[in-house]
């Protein structure tokens, strides 16, 4: 008998089926969105953040944090598997688009959205 991918005697040639992988969505896994909830739980408790939303897509994850309901997020921490080697993976972003910071360890790049603590006296 003959190889599969060989001619056969009808003069019909058998081509394997080639499967492509499909690619997953970007997620954050649960000990990023456990650092991701700390930060929002502790803006929620004093009134500044009210809503969150979240998005996977094939080329990146969006927490998105929102003032009110149905508003433009006012920041966005993205994470981007591609930017990983050159800029880090995690982003967080302004409602403007700005950059406010980047880099490849999510705890230090949610710092920037920790205001620095006042003095009251």
């Amino acid at each position: 008998m003959e190889a599969p991918d060989q001619n056969m005697s009808d003069g019909a040639t058998v081509i394997p089926l080639v499967t492509r992988r499909v690619a997953e969505d970007v997620r954050f896994d649960r000990r990023e969105l456990g650092e991701i909830l700390n930060v929002y739980g502790r803006h929620v408790a004093t009134g500044e953040w009210r809503d969150y939303a979240i998005a996977f897509g094939r080329e990146r994850a969006v927490f998105a944090i929102l003032r009110h309901t149905g508003e433009t997020p006012l920041y966005r921490i993205e994470k981007d598997p591609k930017r990983a080697a050159k800029q880090g993976a995690y982003a967080v972003i302004a409602q403007g688009g700005m950059v406010l910071k980047r880099g490849s360890d999510l705890a230090r790049v949610l710092k920037v959205l920790d205001k620095p603590k006042r003095v009251i006296g």
